[in-house]
């Protein structure tokens, strides 16, 4: 009998793993559908507490980072307090960890804590083009709304 493999794990970013977090990179030529985790970082240092939910991604099995997200919590989305929703905001897997499956793995743990939190929907936006990441995240079950954020098409998944 076989001992399944540990599941990956989500971790706060915090002084002792911050420059592990920082060394996440993406594929070539990948850099310009996702800000870098530097970026993502001081985007959440500047929302009102609770709003960013950034967190390092670990392997299970081998205790090191393999990506990064970044989770926007009940974020005013017009700007104008008539619609507030939560979802991935950033997902950074490092170039060579890519394909196995830590993608996966950190939609469903935010759609966990967008449930925890009574949450029912999960929304993401996407660079649109041959090489982003609408294919992922449609294999995933999200559908894609008529908006757009910025130039970004918006998906949502129904939790």
């Amino acid at each position: 009998m076989t001992t399944p493999r540990p599941r990956p794990r989500l971790e706060e970013v915090t002084t002792g793993n911050v420059e592990a977090a920082l060394a996440i990179r993406v594929r070539p030529g990948q850099e310009h559908n996702v800000e870098p985790v530097a970026h993502s970082l001081a985007e959440a240092y500047v929302h009102p507490p609770g709003v960013a939910w950034p967190r390092l991604i670990v392997d299970g099995e081998e205790n090191r980072p393999v990506g990064f997200l970044m989770a926007f919590l009940d974020i005013d989305w017009r700007a104008d307090g008539t619609l507030f929703r939560s979802g991935l905001w950033r997902l950074n897997i490092d170039a060579g960890e890519q394909g196995k499956g830590y993608g996966r793995f950190a939609v469903e743990a935010v759609a966990e804590e967008i449930r925890r939190r009574g949450g029912k929907q999960l929304y993401v936006t996407w660079h649109a083009g041959p090489d982003g990441p609408e294919e992922f995240y449609l294999r995933l079950g999200f559908r894609k709304t008529d908006e757009l954020s910025g130039d970004q098409p918006v998906g949502v998944l129904d939790l």
